[in-house]
Formats: C-alpha cells, sequence, structure tokens
C-alpha cells in the first residue's frame, strides 16, 4: 500500500514530451512506479529539509569550537566543528547519490545519531578520535561483507510479515516521538513521569507554538491531497518562524533562555556561502583500538557497532520501502541486496572521514509522504547535501521545530502498516506489540527489533510454533540477547 492517495493529480508522466526525460524515466523506472518527475524532485527536496538538520547536529555531537566545548578522547584530542560539519554534508550527499543510482530507492542517508552518540559518550573515554573512527569502519567493512554474501539479505527475509509490519508500526511511533520531543511539545519531567506535555503541562513556548501550527498546517494540506502538502507546510511555516524571530528575538534555547528554538533560529544569514574544510578526511586508524583497549574489548565495541547499525538500517529500509509501497507480502523489496551492501559502505565512509556511520534515515518516510518512489530523489536529496556543504547558513534557516512537525505527520501515515498484524492471535500480538512500543520508549530502533525478536521465538516456540521459526530467527534472536547484556559483558572482560 502506498502513502501518496491517487489523487488526479494534473503533472504529466515522466517522459512524455522531452527524450531525455524518457531516458531518466526508464533508468529510474518512475513511471513504472507510479511517479513522476516533479514528484521525486519535490519528495528529494522535503527528504533534505527533514534531514538537514544533521548538517548542524552532528559537529555538535562529536565536535565543537575547543577542547573546552567538545567531546575530548582519552588523548585530549578533539573534532573542530566546522570541519565535522564540511564531511558530514560530504559523506552524506556522495552516498545518498550513491544510494539513489544503485539501490533506485528514495531512501537518504546521513551519520546516524544512534552512533554519533554512542561514540561521543561511551567510545572515545578509551580510545581516540582516529582508532573511534576505525572502529567504525571495521564495522561497515563487516556490514558490507554481510551485504555482499547474501547474509544480511537471507536474515531479511527470515523475518516474518508481521513483524516487519511493526518494525514499520514501530519506526512510525518513533519519528513521531522524535518529533514532538524536539519541538518542545514533549519534555522530561524532574521526579515527576518520564514526559510530560510542553512545559509543566502546557505548550508554553513560541516555538513549540510554531510547530503545532506547522503541524495543523500540514495535516489540513495533506487531509485535502494537495500536492506538495508537506513541502508547502515547511516553507510556510518557516517564513512564519522567521518573522517571530525578527521580531521577538527569542534565540536558541539553553538553561538560561528555555523559550529559544531547539536547535538553530530562524534568522536569514548575512552570509550564504562558507568555503568547506575537509582536514578530517583519512584522520582514522584502522586497528588502533585493539592495540590500545586490547582485542576482546575493541570486538565488543564492534560487535555493538554492528548490531546497532544492522538492525537500524534494516528496520528503517523496511518501514520505508512498505510505506512506499514498493515492498511485497512479504516485506521485501527491489534491489534488497545493492540496498545493503551500499547502507554499509555509508559505514565505512563514515568512518574515513570521521563523520561517523552514515545510514539510512527514517526521516526519508517524509519524502515518501509527498510522492517520492525512486532513487532519482535519493539523487535531488544528495545534490542538495553537497551543495549544503557551501550553504551551511542558509540550511539553517529551518528551525528544528518545522522538520519536527513533517515528522509527527510521516509518523501517523506509516501507521497505516498496523492493519497486517493479526492481534486476534496473541503469539504474534504480544511480540508486535513490544516491538512497536520499545523503539520510541527506548529511542532505538534496533532495541524494539531485538525485543521483538526474542519475544517472538521464545513465545511462538513454547505455543507449539516452533518448527514455523526459520533458524536464523533463533541465531539472531540470540545474538541480541548478547548485544542486550553487553554491558556486563565487557565488565567482565574488562575484569
Amino acid at each position: 500500500m502506498t502513502l501518496l492517495a491517487k489523487t488526479g493529480e494534473e503533472e504529466q508522466p515522466a517522459g512524455t514530451q522531452n527524450p531525455k526525460l524518457s531516458r531518466i524515466d526508464k533508468f529510474f523506472q518512475i513511471t513504472e512506479r507510479g511517479s513522476t518527475i516533479v514528484r521525486e524532485f519535490r519528495g528529494g527536496i522535503v527528504t533534505f529539509f527533514t534531514m538537514a538538520y544533521i548538517v548542524i547536529l552532528n559537529p555538535l555531537i562529536l565536535g565543537g569550537f575547543g577542547p573546552d566545548a567538545a567531546p575530548v578522547d582519552v588523548a585530549g584530542g578533539w573534532l573542530p566543528a566546522a570541519q565535522v560539519g564540511a564531511v558530514t554534508g560530504l559523506t552524506a550527499g556522495v552516498l545518498t547519490i550513491l544510494f539513489g543510482l544503485v539501490a533506485n530507492l528514495p531512501f537518504g542517508l546521513a551519520a546516524g545519531l544512534g552512533i554519533n552518540s554512542f561514540l561521543a559518550v561511551a567510545v572515545i573515554g578509551d580510545v581516540t578520535w582516529p582508532e573511534a573512527m576505525g572502529l567504525v569502519a571495521i564495522n561497515g567493512i563487516l556490514i558490507v561483507v554481510l551485504g555482499a554474501t547474501g547474509a544480511r539479505t537471507a536474515i531479511f527475509r527470515a523475518v516474518p510479515k508481521e513483524l516487519k509490519a511493526a518494525i514499520t508500526v514501530g519506526i512510525g511511533l518513533f519519528i513521531a516521538f522524535i518529533g514532538f520531543v524536539d519541538s518542545g511539545f514533549v519534555q522530561g519531567t524532574e521526579g515527576g513521569p518520564p514526559v510530560q506535555l510542553g512545559d509543566g503541562g502546557s505548550i508554553s513556548t513560541v516555538p513549540t507554538l510554531v510547530f503545532v501550527v506547522a503541524l495543523v498546517c500540514m495535516g489540513i494540506l495533506m487531509a485535502r491531497k494537495i500536492q506538495g502538502g508537506l513541502l508547502i507546510g515547511i516553507i510556510v511555516a518557516t517564513i512564519l518562524a522567521v518573522i517571530i524571530e525578527a521580531v521577538m528575538k527569542l534565540g536558541p534555547s539553553g538553561p538560561d533562555n528555555p523559550g529559544g528554538w531547539h536547535l538553530n533560529p530562524p534568522v536569514l544569514p548575512e552570509k550564504f556561502v562558507s568555503i568547506p574544510d575537509f582536514g578530517l578526511i583519512g584522520q582514522f586508524s584502522l586497528f588502533g583500538a585493539f592495540e590500545r583497549v586490547g582485542v576482546l574489548t575493541a570486538t565488543m565495541l564492534v560487535f555493538t557497532l554492528v548490531f546497532t547499525n544492522f538492525f537500524d538500517a534494516m528496520g528503517a529500509m523496511t518501514g520505508l520501502a512498505k510505506s512506499a509501497g514498493l515492498a511485497d507480502k512479504s516485506g521485501q523489496f527491489p534491489r534488497l541486496k545493492s540496498a545493503f551492501v551500499i547502507e554499509g559502505l555509508g559505514a565505512v565512509a563514515g568512518g574515513v572521514t570521521s563523520g561517523s556511520s552514515n545510514t539510512v534515515y527514517v526521516d526519508s518516510a517524509a519524502g515518501i509522504g509527498e510522492g517520492a518512489r525512486t532513487g532519482l530523489a535519493s539523487v535531488v536529496t544528495g545534490a542538495l547535501f553537497l551543495g549544503a556543504m557551501f550553504f551551511t547558513p542558509l540550511t539553517a534557516v529551518v528551525p528544528m521545530e518545522v522538520a519536527a512537525a513533517a515528522l509527527v505527520v510521516v509518523g501517523a501515515l506509516m501507521m497505516q502498516q498496523i492493519r497486517e498484524i493479526k492481534f486476534a492471535k496473541f503469539s504474534i500480538a504480544l511480540p508486535a506489540f513490544l516491538t512497536i512500543v520499545t523503539m520510541p520508549l527506548t529511542y532505538s530502533i534496533a532495541n524494539g527489533i531485538g525485543v521483538g525478536f526474542i519475544s517472538w521465538v521464545l513465545i511462538r516456540g513454547a505455543s507449539g510454533k516452533a518448527r514455523k521459526i526459520h533458524p536464523l530467527l533463533w541465531v539472531v534472536a540470540a545474538g541480541f540477547v548478547v548485544y542486550f547484556a553487553r554491558g556486563p559483558i565487557t565488565a567482565w572482560l574488562g575484569g
């Protein structure tokens, strides 16, 4: 089932008027997938706008503007934010274009937030930044091998269709939750419930109000089947945000300014062009971490990276393919093996450039919701990322609150897949439910998949369905048991 409704739109099918467009149409299978050149460009633009924050956020997670304002490694080293921003845009752009050309799927790739945070918080206290990026590169090499040999595809095919549907729904809830949190609509509490509405149960900041307005605007446009509804909503809400910031001077949020914008104030920059600095490219040590912390500890770090990278991407691609109507009843989609290999190369490239592992972004669902169905949309998104290296000040104009509204809308669209889950059978219902709720509640796609796999084999196996469970599912479930116990295991190995 596709997210895009049949609206009787007036766009001409791709390639009906221009021979050059016919070659593009044939290469990307645009008409065959029920799309048009215009839809693909529009979807690619929307995907970029919902992902553009990574060019700003990744440098803040991995780097900074000095040793006192950046994650410092075991040797006192740190990554300059400007250089991280440059390689973030470069790697995302090149890989997303490559993914579009080879896999022909409308998915954007960029530095994964889970892994970059893991590196900055849990890894560099024991190794240097070059050594940490070497571990990322090794992780990517292993994933490429798994993809090229067909092992990753075999695991994907072993997953029951009900779990694949649950993964899609869980991702929908997850990205909607991300949108609520990033906009300030949902916040943590001190000493009370884990989360609450806004500040003390109220919408008390102007940026969060902008999120609400953007959400309602996009919802109305989508409900009325207006072409480009998400893109129009992003543009209109951004203009509103720029006007509000010009009048009220809210600035970025912080301890002394809780009413500010979540990440970047929507301000028109003084200069629109900046020259990227690629000094971090090649600054990695492939086996340095093994020499510093030992083979067993370094192996556990690689194991954690592989499991997170492997299953986060697999879950994201499953959900996105089903949302785009490109997956069959079993959840498989075109060029599956190529998609897995290119995604693995994203991890290798992220380590080589010191921008962290690049992976498929669930934010791509926004472009799919806008009509993207082919790799042409990814080529557009990638080209915009390459441009973002030079126009970083301009990409910062769209505030996080506006992008967050698009994520919530797309999360609602992805919920449609819940109809494929047979909740009347409890041996299916409970694993599916656990998969769905674990993703947003633990802020991890991989955790949701892991809980789903383990509960599926245990509950279905104990219910007399053991023979129907693919042997690979047992193997992966056992691997997830180790993954979830990696903390005590690492401590034991260290002892």
